[in-house]
């Protein structure tokens, strides 16, 4: 059976998103209490996702649009990711509790006059950032600096903080080395190395002016802001990897994932604790006691990234909510 790396991080996602989504706000023990110790954790009968799935999903649209139209470039992503956030906002399916930032820069990009860096919350850098940017990841034929652009860009038009930007390019980097195969047990220093090499490098070209939004003394510096504390979080992540028990929580190592750069480490921690196991890492990733829905999400892209459509047990995949739309865009790129 191929791999189907798309499929497999795109259900994964949404399988992480609905096994932490009624344990978030929780502490381990609570969740315990409700639902039986950790490695037991199941999945709901009813599925749901919380807005971390659904604005993957608009996200992994708007990418699908852009490319139907021929090579990705800012302009071509921009206009169909605004127009599928701003869908989003309006939509009555929007009640699974969304960040406060992703309301406030959406209800901005309801103005067709106003640019998106405008829209932009220059000081979140909320986990809503890259919690949906797996499809950048796993989308083919885009170049490094596409993917890095695309990345940066779908998380600049809500979260405009540098470590927001920075974080979501580590994660599609993440995502995408995993489904061409990297070795787990090489990743962090892979990203390190990724995140030393782009640290004072502003993309003007995918971000515009963002950067004057800020306080900082030029592009540069705003952007090696965010890479800095991307550096250091991936620090406390090579040696959590090392040292942490899988029986403690994840979250008292990497942080408990309200913030982009810490929801990036701990989803991996989870991930790197069991990348042969991704049941196993998705119950870790869903018993935390911090943002356990996007937590457990960006595990489950991980893993499915890197062990493909097969990692999934077919009953739980049958009843995920929005099956039918993330299978689409993983067939159309596993294709």
């Amino acid at each position: 059976m191929p791999k189907q790396p798309a499929t497999g991080a795109l259900l994964g996602l949404a399988l992480g998103d609905a096994l932490g989504y009624p344990t978030e706000f929780k502490t381990v023990p609570m969740i315990e209490s409700a639902f039986g110790p950790w490695r037991g954790l199941e999945l709901p009968r009813r599925a749901l996702v919380s807005d971390d799935t659904q604005m993957t999903l608009a996200v992994g649209r708007a990418l699908r649009t852009a490319l139907d139209v021929g090579d990705l470039t800012p302009k071509g992503l921009e206009e169909p990711l605004r127009e599928e956030f701003v869908d989003w906002y309006r939509s009555p399916e929007n009640n699974r509790a969304p960040g406060a930032t992703c309301l406030r820069a959406c209800e901005l990009l309801t103005g067709r006059e106003r640019a998106w860096q405008d829209a932009s919350q220059t000081g979140s850098k909320g986990c809503g950032a890259n919690m949906r940017v797996a499809p950048i990841g796993l989308a083919p034929a885009l170049s490094g600096e596409q993917r890095a652009g695309a990345a940066q860009l779908q998380a600049a038009l809500t979260h405009g903080h540098p470590t927001a930007l920075a974080a979501s390019d580590l994660t599609a980097h993440a995502v995408h080395l995993l489904a061409e195969g990297t070795d787990p047990a090489g990743l962090v220093g892979r990203l390190r190395s990724y995140a030393l090499e782009r640290r004072t490098f502003y993309d003007h070209i995918w971000l515009g002016d963002l950067w004057t939004r800020a306080q900082d003394p030029g592009p540069e510096h705003f952007i090696a802001r965010g890479w800095d504390e991307c550096l250091d979080v991936l620090d406390r992540l090579q040696r959590a990897v090392r040292t942490v028990s899988p029986e403690t929580d994840p979250c008292l190592a990497t942080g408990e994932g309200w913030i982009a750069e810490e929801a990036l480490a701990t989803g991996l921690l989870c991930f790197l604790l069991f990348p042969d196991e991704p049941v196993t890492a998705l119950r870790r990733a869903a018993c935390t006691a911090g943002d356990s829905d996007s937590v457990a999400c960006l595990t489950g892209a991980f893993a499915g990234a890197w062990l493909g459509v097969g990692a999934w047990p077919a009953d739980w995949t049958e009843r995920i909510e929005y099956r039918g739309d993330l299978s689409a865009l993983g067939t159309l790129w596993d294709a």
